[in-house]
């Protein structure tokens, strides 16, 4: 048993998971996607389920806000519970007037201003990456569900409230798509134990014009981006 998702078996969690922040989203996705989901998790209320997806064992469990708490369930996950597959499925906000809220984009780097990576003690910069293993997947899904995605660079940020109104200006000018915070301590996680990740957002707010998702979208609208993940963690 691990410190934060204690109530689970070695058994109870499958070897591909989805990762969505807010643990609500989990429940809906559990509710609505997955056959007979059973909750193996309550723990702080970060609800975390499973199911079967087309057949296929498939886990849900909610992570949080931010590359602390990710950094948490997905170390737990991987060295606790052996899963292989983990799949973000979280929110950004666009820095580009073509990435249009609702637009779905995958984080092939995550660019970070965090100081996650001194734990690995690493004697330079390092650019944590997606699995090209779950990219191709991805992609696949999306021919298969014509689904489009925007795939490229992601910055991964420790603060959601900024004090200067233009400090994504400098990550939009080096081609970054676009704001979340967790998908670069996930992929740190992953290749240092040598498993797969990726990070797949919808938009929700826009940077350029302004426009934002309501929460209820937020938690229950951006059905796309799961119908992705969940095609990929079964193939």
């Amino acid at each position: 048993m691990s410190t934060h998702i204690n109530a689970a078996g070695k058994n109870d969690i499958a070897p591909s998971v989805l990762l969505p922040g807010d643990p609500l989203r989990a429940k809906f996705i559990a509710e609505n996607f997955l056959e007979n989901p059973k909750c193996y998790n309550e723990i702080r209320g970060m609800l975390g389920y499973t199911g079967t997806y087309k057949g296929v064992p498939v886990s849900v469990q909610g992570t949080g806000m931010g590359m602390p708490s990710m950094g948490i369930y997905s170390w737990e996950l991987i060295t606790e519970y052996g899963v292989r597959n983990l799949i973000r499925i979280g929110t950004a906000g666009s820095f580009h007037e073509h990435i249009k809220v609702k637009d779905i984009v995958v984080g092939m780097a995550a660019s970070t201003d965090s100081n996650y990576i001194h734990a690995f003690d690493v004697p330079g910069t390092y650019a944590p990456c997606a699995s090209y293993e779950l990219l191709t997947k991805i992609a696949a899904a999306s021919d298969m569900l014509d689904i489009p995605f925007k795939a490229g660079n992601i910055v991964s940020c420790d603060v959601f409230y900024e004090l200067s109104d233009d400090w994504w200006k400098k990550w939009a000018s080096m081609g970054i798509m676009a704001v979340e915070m967790e998908a670069a301590a996930l992929y740190m996680n992953a290749a240092y134990n040598n498993v797969n990740a990726l990070a797949l957002m919808t938009i929700s707010d826009h940077f350029v014009t302004g426009e934002k998702a309501t929460a209820q979208e937020r938690q229950t609208s951006f059905t796309d981006m799961m119908k992705l993940a969940l095609e990929a963690a079964v193939m």
